[in-house]
This record gives C-alpha cells, structure tokens and sequence, in this order.
C-alpha cells in the first residue's frame, strides 16, 4: 500500500489500481499525493503479474478537480508543484503497460491533463472536462499543451485552453477526447472488460506498440522505431539471442 491514504495503489490479479482519495477537495492534489503516484507507478511497473493499469476516484461522482489551489497559492506560482505533475504524468505516460482512466465526475485542470496520459479513457455521463488554468493566472503545464491537441485537434485544444470551453462527457466523445460514455453504474463493468482484453496481449508486444506510438509523436518516427525495436529484441545485436519475454 502507499504512504499517502489520499492517493492508493493495489493489485487485482493482472490488474493494477492507482486510485485518488480524497473526495473532500474534489480528489484535488498534493504534492504528497503526487509522490505517493509516482511511486504507484513505478512500483506497478515491477511488478510482472501486472498487464494493464486503472486509474479511477473511490468516490463516485468525483473523479479529479486538478491541483490543490490552496497548496499552490501558499507555495507561489512558480513553485515546483506543476512541474512535479508534468514529470509523474509523464512517467504515466510512459508506463510500458496499457493503462485505463474511470472518470466518473469532473475532470478539471491536472485532473484531465492526468487522465490524457491514459491511453484509453472511459467516461460516465456526468463527466465533465475543463481547463481553467489561464483564467488563474496559470498554464496546464503538465501535459495539456501537447497531449490534448493530438487528440481532439488543434481548434479544439484551442477552444479549451484559451477560452475555458467546457465539455460534456458526450461532447468529449464526439471530439475523441474519451472513447466511451457510459452511466455510472456501467462504468465498473466496462472497465473489466476493457482490462481483460489487454491483460490477455503479449506484454513485450504491448511494450513495443506503446514505444512505436511514442516515436511516432516525435520527429524521429518509424527509424527510430525499427532501431529501438532492434535493441529490445536482440540486445547482443542481430545474431544474439531474442530478448525473454
């Protein structure tokens, strides 16, 4: 179990669970609730028997309302804190194993920008996405700028980030920020079936699929790719032994 009882982690048989509890501040992080899921995440990672990881609130109706303002106003604006949300999104990011977001409530500021390191994001019919952070004085400096406009496109991204748009949960699927939208009471179900069906790939697949993905983002692209694969599977050079999976 992790140090902070706000941000926990656990196994499920192959699954592994990273689940934000605090539902008295809108599930809003720390920095001791970021360290606590930067550890998850690396701890998760070690762990063999783990395919796929879920990340989800334990209060329903309360998914993430972003960063604790509080925290960060006592601190300052320049303070450390969102930077410490872009490394440990990033490192979520690059987690080589499928990883899943439950976002059943709002997702607000570092709230969305955590669950756009998901790849797959399964969404309850009252969600709600927002980035507020320029009406703050801020930026959504832990991932937004780069992350949301793949996804939804530029114009989109802009709407968002330079004019506070709000989404529906229904509006975040039709622009491909979420891939379903369900109930609550679905949601649970959904997500079982979606971590079932990655628990059951090859992880070394996985893993390269996830590198291949990332590469294809950068300006590196599919050489890049071919070399980084290359290493993985004969790491004593073409005429070694394949790498065990």
């Amino acid at each position: 179990m992790s140090p902070s009882p706000e941000f926990r982690y656990r196994t499920d048989g192959a699954v592994g669970i990273l689940e934000l509890n605090r539902p008295d501040r809108a599930n809003a992080y720390t920095e001791e609730m970021l360290e606590a899921l930067d550890e998850g995440i690396q701890r998760l990672e070690r762990r063999e028997e783990v395919r796929v990881v879920v990340l989800r609130s334990s209060t329903p109706g309360k998914f993430c309302g972003g960063a604790d303002l509080g925290e960060i106003r006592s601190r300052g604006v320049d303070d450390g804190l969102r930077m410490l949300a872009m490394h440990v999104f990033d490192r979520l990011d690059a987690l080589p194993r499928p990883t899943i977001a439950a976002i059943d409530g709002p997702a607000v500021g570092g709230g969305l920008e955590l669950t756009l390191a998901c790849d797959l994001r399964l969404a309850t019919d009252r969600a709600r996405f927002a980035l507020p952070e320029t009406g703050l004085g801020i930026l959504p400096a832990a991932g937004a700028l780069y992350r949301l406009p793949r996804l939804v496109g530029d114009a989109a991204a802009r709407r968002m980030i330079l004019f506070g748009e709000e989404l529906t949960a229904n509006e975040a699927l039709t622009c491909g920020l979420v891939s379903e939208v369900v109930t609550p009471e679905e949601l649970p179900h959904r997500v079982d079936q979606w971590a079932a069906a990655a628990a059951m790939k090859d992880p070394l697949a996985l893993r390269l699929a996830k590198e291949a993905l990332a590469l294809a983002r950068s300006e590196s692209g599919a050489r890049s790719f071919t070399s980084c694969a290359q290493a993985l599977l004969y790491p004593q050079g073409r005429g070694g032994k394949a790498r065990d999976r």
